[in-house]
């Protein structure tokens, strides 16, 4: 709807904002969707009449109290057009603004109509004969009291229609969707918490309403409550377009926008076969049943039957929201730490331990939950309730890892599986996944007869473990993948095993106190092996350096994923990423991550902030024997925000909609596989660096079955095309020097020095063999200008045969060190110095060819940026928990001006109370050390940018990326 309309008969409109485009004319705040605004009919200087000038409710009331007496104000409700559109406490609301605001000019709201009643009544008496006027005392005083009583029960009622008023807030889905609106346009991560704790206050005023609170808790965190619908989108628009009998096609095209919600809101108010309520009647109890009764249905006529009568229930608005429970996700910004720390500042950090939200929350209301009971029960686990599982933060070198684990460590085989945590109760088991949701029975359901055996002793038991398939002939576990239905048929000489790393309760007894050396003795003592079916993870307990390098690169070696490393004292924490994953492709800042130059073939639509942009790609590599193009993998994460938008214009596409009978003859694609655009031209597409964890086989796609997991865009290879980027025959061989021969040289020479080699040396050499190995040839020369910059690369770097450093490299990096810590110890000559000499090493550095590095790397971040005023204390109050990459000295010289403008760099142990979390990179694998999801994470360049411009600079455009799937 315009924002200027054509007059109609009264001064003022009201109404709901259809499209959120509208602007206050006061706080020059646009009116969201769905939110109530209100016009002053105003003169319209473009035409005939007058024009609707809205405002938010409570801006057009201020601005009422500051105008004239005399301008014209709102007098009453009958100068609203479309009043009787509201509900009754909307119109509550709007009566007693009116009332204050007349209060505020000293005139009575009920003015005129006391004024007609003065009139009529002194009319009336001046007819009265003067008998009547003198009556009797006694009559007066009895009409007196009548009159008291009469009033003493219209307070009765009153109370009772505010209470009655109370009671329809607690039960009513408008409250429920008001309270959703406002976390989400609430930025900060502490006024989303209060902006939770303030409604539950005002409609939960009594003790009475536990059961109240939790069901509105539960809904808040649709993710928690673990129903499921097997309802995806398109499954959505499929039942949708046959309610409202609309073109389904129309509605997917919708969808490419990203927000299923909004798709089915719109078609419901276009709807001329169901109807959109006009007001919301809907209570949180109907929606809880309705959602309670659709988890249990799984046929689409059951399920068309069931929207059939739920649907004419519901405002487009109630719809909407419904929707967002179905897919788990409000789309407000805020999880359990948001929700429960309104509830009670020790819930969250009892809900990690228990994940029982109903008893957390009952715990809480009944004020049996304290500072100190909350310390004790996080050695309480519950039987059957699942226990957020312990983590592990990616290990970059093995001298974090000996720092991690000082007093040694359990370096433990990381298979390629599944997490499973299992809870025996007596004859019950339960089968929790990593995400705590039910594990699949066909995955896990004869383990009950092997873990009797196994635990003869046990009666309850909680294990934390891994499942996967193993060959029963060598006993080596098989491929990822294969746990599938359909998969575990495809190999006859194999069985599902369980692999037990770690047991946390057993008979009645809390085990996460102990120390894992403990753990550790109790599973041997209780444990009886069943080979191919319950067996011991596998483990070597570690205390020397050259030890832990040497178990990598046997691990790599034999081509399994990585390892878990486990301080021998540490306790089971849930929830904490206290462990360590060791993997190749996080050593040498990924040096050692599997990576191939493929070519863009096609690309889907993005969902949420993405939807309606290209941001997922298809990528894939040609084969010269078919002369078609292969796909190996979909890649979502490595480009930030701006390149994603100029990929838009830059990529030449054609759409086809998910269409196979549009699919080109020149590409070679599963049904599975085939996207929303493909490209015009495949030998004119750009060609990208993709890199990954490693390579893997995927029937899903035609590489030969070859696919990268975890990939992520590394680089934009400008300098390639399709003929130079790998082609299929390379690709195989990757695989296999990837599966059968892993170079681990650098780990068994280097790894415990990680200085003695930068990653950089670690890429160039790879890429002069890969070049070297490949069929076309680079020429001679080529080869030699490669080899020589190698040489100059290691003459600077001090890389010798032994993968010793040279004391140049060690004197510079401690002179640098100690000008960087010192607040102004040392002279500016020598600052001088040592910042020369470290722009020479880049400049070395720079002329290196073939090198892997991000977009943002490529500008130096030890440019010196001008410092900024002591006083102007530009960071003060912000602390900031660093990532690895930010720690190294050439970022010091800009970590020292942020904390000398007020800012505080915050230790592993408080990264908890950091206000924002710095990276290198735009996209993050996962969070940093143990902060919270919820905290903001910033690109480093947010600090640069401040301070370059002397003040904080908006956050919203250097939002990092959090993506576990990178």
């Amino acid at each position: 709807m315009s924002d200027e309309e054509e007059v109609e008969e009264k001064p003022f409109a009201i109404e709901r904002a259809k499209q959120g485009r509208a602007v206050c004319k006061k706080c020059k705040q646009k009116c969201l969707q769905g939110e109530l605004r209100l016009a002053k009919l105003v003169y319209n200087p473009f035409g005939a009449g007058k024009m609707k000038a809205w405002h938010h409710i409570e801006c057009l009331f201020e601005a009422f109290l500051k105008q004239r007496k005399t301008t014209k104000r709102l007098d009453s409700p009958d100068e609203i057009d479309g009043w009787s559109d509201l509900e009754e406490d909307e119109q509550d609301d709007i009566i007693n603004r009116i009332k204050d605001m007349n209060k505020f000019f000293g005139v009575t709201s009920t003015a005129s109509t006391t004024g007609t009643n003065k009139k009529k009544n002194d009319s009336v008496q001046s007819k009265q004969e003067p008998a009547k006027a003198n009556k009797d005392k006694t009559k007066k005083d009895k009409a007196e009291k009548t009159n008291k009583d009469k009033a003493d029960r219209n307070k009765d009622k009153s109370d009772n229609k505010d209470e009655a008023n109370k009671t329809k807030k607690n039960q009513s889905f408008k409250e429920f969707r008001k309270l959703v609106a406002d976390i989400t346009n609430t930025d900060s991560y502490l006024d989303k918490t209060r902006c939770v704790k303030e409604t539950f206050s005002n409609i939960f005023p009594g003790s009475s309403d536990k059961d109240d609170i939790i069901l509105w808790c539960r809904l808040l965190l649709p993710g928690v409550v673990k129903r499921v619908y097997n309802l995806q989108s398109k499954q959505l628009i499929k039942l949708f377009s046959r309610l409202f009998n609309t073109d389904q096609d129309d509605m997917l095209n919708h969808l490419e926008k990203g927000d299923i919600g909004e798709t089915i809101q719109e078609f419901f108010e276009d709807s001329t076969k169901i109807k959109p309520a006009k007001k919301c009647t809907l209570t949180v109890v109907e929606v809880d049943k309705f959602l309670d009764q659709l988890s249990e249905l799984t046929k689409e006529e059951d399920q068309v039957d069931h929207f059939k009568t739920f649907v004419p229930k519901c405002t487009s608005n109630d719809l909407k929201m419904v929707i967002r429970l179905i897919k788990g996700d409000l789309r407000m910004g805020a999880g359990a730490k948001h929700i429960l720390e309104a509830i009670h500042e020790n819930a969250y950090e009892n809900y990690q331990t228990s994940r029982d939200l109903d008893a957390v929350i009952m715990k809480c209301l009944s004020g049996t939950i304290t500072t100190s009971s909350t310390k004790s029960m996080k050695g309480n686990v519950i039987l059957l309730t699942p226990v957020l599982p312990m983590l592990a933060e990616s290990c970059k070198s093995v001298e974090q890892a000996m720092k991690k684990c000082p007093n040694g460590m359990y370096s433990e085989i990381k298979y390629d599986g599944e997490r499973v945590q299992i809870h025996k109760c007596g004859p019950e088991f339960k089968y929790f996944s990593r995400s705590l949701k039910p594990v699949l029975p066909h995955k896990v359901q004869h383990f009950k007869e092997y873990i009797t055996k196994a635990f003869p002793k046990a009666d309850d038991i909680i294990l934390d473990s891994e499942i996967l398939m193993v060959d029963t002939t060598t006993g080596k576990p098989l491929p990822f993948g294969t746990l599938g239905k359909h998969k575990k048929t495809e190999f006859k000489d194999a069985s599902v095993c369980l692999f037990v790393f770690d047991c946390i309760f057993f008979n009645g007894e809390s085990l996460i106190k102990r120390p894992l050396s403990e753990r550790k003795q109790f599973l041997q003592d209780n444990m009886i092996e069943i080979p191919n079916h319950i067996m011991f993870s596998e483990l070597e307990e570690i205390h020397k350096k050259e030890d832990l390098s040497k178990m990598i690169a046997k691990v790599l070696k034999m081509g399994l994923e990585g390892l878990v490393l486990k301080d021998i004292k540490s306790i089971y924490e849930p929830g904490k990423r206290h462990w360590l994953k060791v993997k190749k492709d996080y050593l040498f800042d990924g040096a050692m991550a599997d990576s191939a130059d493929l070519i863009v073939l096609g690309a889907w639509y993005g969902t949420g902030k993405k939807g309606g942009m290209m941001s997922v790609f298809l990528m894939g590599c040609y084969d010269s024997k078919s002369d078609k193009f292969c796909t190996v993998t979909k890649v979502h994460t490595g480009h930030d925000d701006k390149t994603l938008e100029k990929l838009q214009s830059e990529l030449d596409m054609i759409k086809i909609k998910q269409e196979q009978s549009k699919v080109p003859n020149w590409l070679k694609c599963t049904k599975t596989m085939i996207p929303d655009f493909v490209a015009k031209d495949p030998k004119k597409q750009p060609i990208w660096e993709i890199t990954g964890a490693e390579f893997t086989k995927h029937d899903v796609h035609t590489a030969d079955g070859i696919s990268i997991r975890f990939p992520r865009v590394t680089k934009i290879r400008d300098d390639k095309d399709w003929k130079t980027a790998t082609n299929l025959k390379e690709l195989n061989k990757l695989y296999t020097n990837s599966k059968e021969n892993p170079d681990v040289s650098m780990l068994v020479k280097g790894l415990d020095n990680s200085s003695s080699q930068s990653s950089k040396d670690v890429k160039l050499k790879r890429k002069l063999e890969e070049d070297t190995d490949s069929d076309d040839k680079i020429s001679t020369p080529k080869k030699k200008k490669v080899a020589n910059q190698t040489t100059n690369v290691k003459e600077v770097k001090g890389v010798d045969n032994s993968s010793s450093q040279s004391s140049k490299d060690v004197k510079l990096k401690r002179e640098l060190q100690e000008d960087t810590d010192s607040d102004d110890k040392t002279s500016t000559p020598k600052k001088k110095k040592v910042a020369n000499q470290t722009t020479n090493v880049k400049e070395e550095n720079a002329s290196k060819p073939e090198e892997r590095t991000d977009s943002k790397q490529e500008e130096s971040t030890a440019s010196k940026v001008e410092d900024i005023s002591d006083d102007k204390q530009l960071f003060a109050g912000v602390k900031v928990v660093l990532a690895d990459e930010l720690k190294k000295s050439e970022h010091k010289d800009i970590i020292k001006q942020f904390t000398k403008n007020g800012g505080t760099i915050l230790s592993e142990d408080e990264s908890e109370q950091a206000t924002y979390a710095l990276h290198y990179y735009n996209v993050i694998r996962e969070p940093v050390l143990n902060c919270s999801y919820t905290i903001r994470h910033l690109s480093f360049e947010w600090v640069k940018d401040s301070i370059k411009e002397g003040s904080l600079m908006d956050y919203k455009s250097y939002t990092v990326q959090w993506n576990p799937d990178v």
